[in-house]
């Protein structure tokens, strides 16, 4: 009776172990987060033209626009001073999940770059985090 007591405990230790299989130096996949305030630019490759800013908050985008020329663009503290007052009358709802960003219906996969500085479309467009020095 012993050794059959014995094997059941040994049997239900060996069952109930947990393998995922994934090595234990292996660090997780960073996880970025679309929420936050970002730049267009007309020029995809170039920041420096940026005079729109998107704000992604709970759900909603909101749209905001900065004064600024070719001769004298934007910076950031033009951006920062941006707020509530500033956006345009409008929103579009949006969802986030693994990688697949959906504004008002239109679905597209997403990559960031730059450690989470700078979002890159599937279809070419980008946005720069507000808050990265990323060009």
């Amino acid at each position: 009776m012993k050794k059959v007591s014995l094997l059941l405990v040994l049997l239900v230790t060996i069952v109930s172990c947990d393998s995922n299989n994934e090595p234990d130096n292996v660090d997780p996949e960073p996880f970025y987060t679309v929420e936050g305030k970002w730049l267009w630019s007309p020029d995809p490759e170039d920041r420096t033209f940026a005079n729109t800013m998107y704000e992604f908050l709970d759900g909603t985008r909101y749209t905001s626009y900065a004064n600024c020329t070719s001769s004298n663009p934007c910076s950031n503290s033009d951006f920062n001073a941006l707020d509530a007052t500033d956006r345009i009358p409008g929103t579009e709802n949006y969802t986030f999940n693994d990688y697949t960003l959906t504004i008002d219906g239109i679905t597209q996969t997403v990559s960031f770059g730059c450690d989470g500085g700078i979002l890159v479309f599937e279809n070419g467009g980008t946005l720069w985090r507000l808050s990265s020095d990323c060009q």
